[in-house]
């Protein structure tokens, strides 16, 4: 049998991964086996397993790509600005939420709703499985970091508060980036842009009471 070349394989990967995500987007993670992944790819029952040790391979893959959708912009913002406000990093993520497709870690296009009915699921897996549970520990610290960091060179430029605290204003930031993500997912939530609109309108009247009528 010829040996498969590492483009072929990874090109078989990428394709069992995308069959995975359509069938956890449809059906949810549990109510998808393996066999519905093949069928899914239009391959036999045990090709999956050539390429992914269990269907928990394939869920950490997805998820980490839904989760690179949601908060590499957030990084990337933290890490290149020095005046970022609370604002700005929670704008910079939900502007990569409105897109339609996305570029997964192998350079794919994908369709964002996938990813994002994906990571919701992700979150009750959290709950039942303590690798994918590791994992987004990991990914959560290290993405709070990098936003507490992004805070305080914001207080520094006096784009954040003096008085905020930058490890807790983390936290609010992702709690908005959640709870962006479940209205979308599960309530329609696809204005972006105007969700984007109120922070930045609510934040402000909260960043400068000074200039409030009393």
């Amino acid at each position: 049998m010829p040996r498969i070349t590492p483009e072929r394989r990874e090109a078989k990967r990428a394709e069992i991964v995308a069959a995975a995500r359509r069938c956890f987007s449809r059906d949810g993670f549990h109510q998808t086996s393996m066999p519905d992944i093949a069928t899914e790819a239009g391959i036999s029952a045990g090709a999956p397993y050539r390429y992914f040790a269990s269907k928990e391979e394939i869920i950490l893959a997805i998820a980490g790509d839904a989760f690179r959708l949601i908060f590499e912009p957030v990084e990337r913002l933290a890490a290149g600005t020095s005046a970022t406000s609370v604002a700005d990093l929670v704008a910079a993520s939900l502007e990569a939420l409105s897109a339609e497709t996305v570029t997964d870690a192998a350079g794919h296009a994908v369709p964002v709703e996938e990813l994002l009915r994906c990571a919701v699921q992700t979150w009750s897996e959290l709950l039942r499985n303590d690798t994918v549970r590791t994992h987004a520990v990991e990914g959560f610290e290290s993405v709070r970091r990098s936003i507490a960091d992004a805070l305080r060179r914001g207080q520094a430029a006096g784009a954040v508060p003096p008085t905020a605290e930058p490890e807790r204003g983390a936290r609010v930031v992702l709690g908005l980036l959640h709870g962006f993500l479940l209205q979308r997912v599960a309530f329609d939530l696809t204005d972006a842009a105007g969700f984007t609109d109120d922070i930045r309108m609510l934040l402000e009247g909260t960043e400068q009471p000074e200039t409030t009528p009393r």
